[in-house]
């Protein structure tokens, strides 16, 4: 069975609640590692313009290339649930394999600190929770509510299949676990509809 999440572009306003969260729950310090990441894009002139943000955590990816780049094997997929984890005292860190885990996903997941020999780090999707029966803790700390986390199918049959959104490409190779209601780009959209 494949764990997934859901993401509700309309409702994010970019508030950086999950990002914070996350970093809390895990201890992470401050600084560049984050495993929950909140993306924003701009487009247009005033009046018109366009605003997005996108949530960039580990996708837990159902073919996850992570996993073979590791040179050590630090990188797994759990079979009951295909949460993808690190084993973080494995890997060589950043400066002995050249981050190959980070060049390998196309979503920029692994984290590694500014340290030299820093070890890869990433979203575990609150392992420790999720075991608890409990939501990640990026879902919970949503004050709009615009993530969902559960099983994949589950969230297909609640919330639709759409796969892609703004800023965000699906791969086929890795198909990442995710499912979206995107916001569309009103600008474009009124442009073509006036032009027809």
């Amino acid at each position: 069975m494949q764990i997934g999440l859901y993401f509700d572009q309309t409702r994010c306003t970019g508030c950086g609640a999950c990002q914070v969260a996350c970093k809390d729950w895990h201890d992470i310090p401050a600084g560049s590692e984050n495993w929950m990441r909140v993306l924003y894009t701009e487009k247009g002139k005033f009046p018109e313009v366009f605003v997005n943000y996108l949530i960039s955590p580990c996708w837990h990816c159902q073919d996850p290339v992570c996993v073979p780049a590791c040179p050590v094997n630090a990188i797994s997929k759990r079979d009951e649930d295909g949460i993808v984890v690190v084993d973080s005292a494995a890997c060589l860190g950043n400066e002995e394999c050249d981050v190959k885990c980070l060049k390998a996903c196309p979503y920029d997941a692994p984290q590694f600190d500014e340290t030299p020999g820093a070890k890869m780090r990433k979203c575990n999707f609150c392992l420790d929770r999720w075991q608890e029966n409990k939501l990640p803790v990026c879902v919970e700390s949503c004050p709009t509510r615009a993530i969902d986390a559960g099983h994949l199918d589950e969230l297909k049959a609640k919330y639709g299949d759409i796969q892609e959104t703004e800023d965000f490409t699906y791969s086929d190779r890795v198909k990442p676990a995710v499912i979206f209601k995107p916001k569309f780009d009103s600008l474009v959209k009124n442009k073509n509809l006036l032009a027809t």
